[in-house]
């Protein structure tokens, strides 16, 4: 049985929804956290529905927040638990999608997902496991998950943005050439954007290069 997942929601500005685009938390935040970029992406993207669900559980390292499934060197748990709960969370996101095409009535290839750190694991675990293709996702200082396992288990081949900073310490930079060349390998189109001097986090050019990505994957002709 799936976990409800409570989403965050900042309606578009023109009224009318015509895509959408899904902001995943990173590790011990909330979808609070991320739903603020709505704003700075709203005028650009004014059919754009912005929904930021809550991961499913309670994060141990940081009480106050959620997390998508447990992080063993963070804290304690062993790879049968990450395991374990990566499953369970692939299983309520992929509930959640499925809800939201429904409810909004959009079709999956207008939905896109950004996710950070966690969120960005978790998207690109997600996305390329579901039958039918959604828009694509930016993945934002994460790294893939399973990449032995992604040719083998991709069902669907939306583009991906990876941005990562080069100056992350939670996780490394080096994560990102891995990710890339995994994804090329699975046959999805894959790009990626260096933020420099940055640490864990999203830089002003990182959200410009993953706004330039998603607009005409959405439906919009290119950066106002």
């Amino acid at each position: 049985m799936t976990r409800d997942l409570n989403l965050g929601r900042r309606a578009p500005a023109s009224g009318t929804t015509t895509s959408v685009l899904m902001f995943l938390h990173g590790y011990g935040a909330d979808g609070a956290d991320l739903l603020g970029l709505a704003e700075v992406l709203a005028p650009h993207l004014p059919d754009t529905l912005f929904l930021s669900p809550d991961a499913p559980e309670p994060c141990v390292g940081s009480p106050m927040g959620r997390q998508w499934f447990p992080i063993p060197w963070l804290d304690g748990s062993d790879e049968a638990q990450a395991e374990a709960g990566l499953l369970r969370a692939t299983a309520d996101l992929d509930a959640c999608i499925d809800a939201v095409i429904l409810r909004e009535g959009v079709a999956e290839g207008r939905i896109a997902l950004l996710g950070f750190s966690q969120g960005a694991m978790i998207a690109l675990h997600v996305v390329l496991r579901r039958r039918h293709a959604m828009a694509g996702v930016v993945a934002i200082s994460g790294r893939l998950l399973a990449p032995e396992r992604l040719a083998a288990e991709a069902m669907s081949h939306p583009p991906v943005l990876l941005i990562h900073g080069d100056a992350d310490e939670v996780v490394p930079f080096v994560h990102m050439g891995p990710a890339g060349t995994a994804l090329a390998a699975a046959g999805v189109a894959v790009s990626g954007h260096v933020m420099r001097g940055t640490g864990h986090g999203i830089a002003p050019d990182g959200l410009s290069a993953a706004l330039a990505f998603l607009m005409p994957l959405l439906g919009y002709s290119g950066v106002d």
